[in-house]
């Protein structure tokens, strides 16, 4: 796992200065200022429609309307995981991972013995699981040495034993690799096993920030950030 936050002293990976999106009259986002340190871990939460992967797509360049209106830095290297693999079925897993990348075989063999799929370079991506489709994934992102890596609830779809699996496959790949990380989840217990920084978006701007660390009580954690999100008297 990333460093505490006061250990943090790296410049920002990520810097949004009210940052404004509108589909006709409804502001999804509205005047959102954030910063994410280079190496951070930082989960986004929020009810649906609330705008984190509204959020994502403009980090990740995939929305032109608000290209330079807000977003005062991004790395030139960014990857992007999505809940859905999305790896090409008529491509083996290893030509997945490095699609697009002149003469990187080494580097993509490497990268998927780092998420456990050593050996399965020729596989066809049906004869994966779902978990080991996302690990392709991980690994396809990983292999373009990202300064930034945006994670679209990767692990919505999966059972709860592989989730727990890939949380501690990701907590060690983020240790290795020391991207800045920017995670949606709708799960209030991912987001604080696996980040450094948890922050809830609401009505277009980032309403709470709980910071993970030395003295935090993950219960204690949990329960304000429910109440951020608006929950009182149930789990989410």
């Amino acid at each position: 796992m990333a460093a505490y936050p006061g250990e943090l002293t790296a410049a920002p990976a990520v810097r949004i200065e009210r940052l404004t999106r509108g589909y006709g009259d409804r502001k999804v986002l509205d005047e959102l200022d954030l910063e994410i340190p280079a190496g951070e871990f930082v989960a986004l939460l929020g009810q649906s429609g609330s705008g984190k992967s509204t959020l994502l797509r403009a980090l990740a360049g995939l929305d032109h309307d608000v290209a330079g209106s807000g977003l005062a830095e991004v790395p030139d290297q960014v990857s992007v995981v999505f809940q859905d693999a999305r790896l090409l079925p008529w491509q083996r897993v290893l030509d997945n991972v490095v699609l697009g990348l002149d003469g990187a075989e080494g580097k993509g063999r490497d990268s998927l013995a780092e998420v456990g799929l050593g050996g399965r370079e020729r596989a066809w991506p049906y004869q994966l699981s779902g978990g080991e489709q996302q690990r392709v994934a991980l690994a396809r992102s990983l292999v373009r040495e990202p300064q930034l890596l945006l994670a679209d609830e990767p692990f919505g779809a999966l059972d709860a034993l592989t989730r727990i699996r890939m949380h501690a496959l990701l907590r060690r790949l983020h240790q290795q690799h020391r991207p800045a990380v920017l995670l949606v989840t709708h799960d209030v217990d991912e987001a604080i096993a696996l980040a450094d920084r948890v922050l809830v978006l609401r009505d277009g701007r980032i309403a709470a920030e709980q910071r993970l660390g030395p003295g935090r009580s993950s219960t204690e954690t949990r329960a304000e950030l429910l109440r951020a999100l608006g929950v009182t008297g149930g789990a989410l």
